[in-house]
């Protein structure tokens, strides 16, 4: 790809399309990465980048890749993946028992927790609460 071409020329190049499957979603994808590796971008780069990342973010919405996980089961999650044990979160919650009744659903998480656990996997504590929030009943905070 030559510097500096003109939106049409962008458009000819790569004419954008709705993204209908795994191999036009690499194609596009491949697109957008080649931009980026341009580094500094013209105005028309940068609205035809625009336009091939709504066309990404719609294919993706539609493929719901990763379920809206969050609370206990983000925490189940987090535990398995980094292979760790009860004991391990016990800097979080005091005891392990309290650490087995919250993953028992015994126990609330509270918002301590939730803010320690943020900590300690060098995450958000906006990730332990549900991107809907209609569904903050279910969460288990207390």
């Amino acid at each position: 790809m030559r510097n500096n071409l003109t939106y049409t020329e962008l458009l000819i190049n790569f004419p954008p399309r709705i993204i209908k499957s795994e191999e036009d979603f690499q194609k596009t994808q491949a697109c957008v990465d080649r931009l980026l590796d341009k580094g500094e971008l013209t105005q028309a780069e940068e609205d035809y980048l625009d336009l091939l990342g709504v066309l990404i973010s719609e294919y993706e919405q539609g493929q719901d890749l990763v379920p809206d996980i969050y609370g206990v089961e983000l925490l189940k999650v987090l535990i398995e993946e980094l292979n760790l044990k009860q004991k391990d979160l016990v800097p979080i919650f005091k005891t392990e028992s309290i650490v087995s009744d919250v993953l028992n659903g015994k126990r609330k998480l509270t918002v301590e927790h939730i803010q320690k656990l943020g900590e300690f996997f060098k995450v958000s504590p906006v990730v332990f609460f549900p991107a809907n929030p209609h569904y903050k009943d279910s969460l288990g905070v207390t």
